[in-house]
């Protein structure tokens, strides 16, 4: 769960496509940024771990994060 938190932070902020962090707390992170805005949660779910991504003008940076997760 945290791994992909890290990651999120690392592809969508200030290092990666330069979105600000506004918020991060236990299993979910927010960016803002370019008109638009783009939510992470993930949540640990049986065998695994359950991402969730919500976003506004990054609708195609949200889905190649969400295909590198694989």
């Amino acid at each position: 769960m945290q791994e992909v938190i890290r990651r999120a932070q690392a592809w969508f902020g200030p290092q990666g496509l330069g979105l600000n962090l506004l918020e991060r707390g236990e299993g979910c992170v927010h960016f803002e940024g370019g008109g638009g805005f783009v939510t992470v949660t993930a949540c640990p779910e049986k065998g695994g771990t359950r991402v969730e991504l919500l976003a506004r003008e990054w609708e195609g940076p949200a889905r190649e994060f969400a295909s590198s997760l694989g």
